[in-house]
């Protein structure tokens, strides 16, 4: 006797979201291991003080801080991944350059220094608290922040 196997019936949303959802945990898993996450990456926290972690649905949960605005967005993602208009990312490039922050009180202008201590920028930032929400208003304060001298 013949058995006959059919094809699942699984729909295609169905299974976009099981390939979803198996791409945002290879990426989460991948995401906390880095070596380099931890030298460079901004941990932000949720409203809850969760830390944010990847997803897709509505923008992830960044976009939907700073979408509303092109340059807010691009100089978030900046300061995130640590790939701003800073000294310590000319450093990597251009080791014999002068790197010490314009503020004239640190050697080198980091991520952490503009946030924390810069005394160029407004000391908004809350640093026993680095929501996704303070961030924001940190750069929307402070619009010269992780931005291009124009």
């Amino acid at each position: 006797m013949l058995t006959v196997c059919f094809p699942s019936m699984s729909s295609w949303d169905f299974s976009k979201k099981q390939v979803c959802n198996n791409i945002i945990s290879q990426w989460k898993m991948t995401f906390q291991a880095s070596d380099l996450k931890e030298k460079s990456f901004l941990e932000l926290l949720d409203g809850d003080l969760n830390p944010l972690s990847p997803f897709y649905i509505n923008g992830g949960p960044w976009l939907q801080f700073f979408s509303h605005s092109n340059s807010l967005c691009t100089r978030a993602t900046r300061a995130i991944v640590n790939y701003a208009p800073i000294s310590e990312y000319r450093l990597r490039l251009f080791p014999r350059e002068n790197f010490s922050c314009p503020c004239g009180v640190y050697s080198i202008e980091t991520q952490q220094h503009i946030l924390y201590k810069c005394k160029r920028f407004n000391n908004y930032w809350n640093p026993t608290i680095d929501t996704i929400g303070h961030f924001t208003m940190f750069l929307e304060l402070n619009s010269g922040a992780f931005s291009f001298m124009s």
